[in-house]
């Protein structure tokens, strides 16, 4: 397990870490789906991943699930780089909307998520999904509680 302490760091901090060290020792549900943190700006987060068999739906193209977990983390994470060291958040609402599918077969997904406002209590964010061919996957909205 690591010993950098997480809990000193800033928010920005703290994801420019995950992007510099992608560590492997830390169970994250970025590890499970092989998320890559891109960029990592003040309230903006980039992350990538490649589609496999496993995120499939019944249907054979990826699970909407795959997409609202990216739509989640980069705006959840670019709402984290506003916040100051010991503070977190917690995603109190999430809208996705589905634009098309996307392939089972090692197909990049980019997100991309930004804080449109960060105040004491409450942030509010966008993000979207691309395809590897620039086009739009899914776009979401999210608001957080600041903790």
């Amino acid at each position: 397990m690591t010993t950098t302490d997480l809990t000193a760091m800033t928010g920005l901090e703290l994801m420019r870490w995950m992007q510099a060290e992608r560590p492997t020792d830390i169970p994250s549900i970025g590890r499970l789906l092989g998320m890559r943190f891109d960029e990592v700006d003040h309230g903006r987060i980039v992350i990538s991943l490649d589609t496999r068999p496993d995120f499939a739906n019944p249907l054979g193209t990826v699970h909407g699930g795959i997409a609202a977990t990216l739509l989640d983390s980069v705006m959840g994470c670019a709402v984290h780089t506003t916040l100051p060291a010991g503070a977190g958040y917690t995603t109190l609402e999430l809208k996705v909307n589905y634009i098309r599918a996307a392939r089972t077969d090692g197909q990049i997904l980019t997100a991309e998520g930004n804080v449109i406002h960060a105040g004491r209590r409450t942030a509010t964010a966008e993000g979207k999904v691309l395809d590897d061919q620039g086009k739009l996957m899914a776009h979401a909205t999210t608001t957080c509680m600041i903790l």
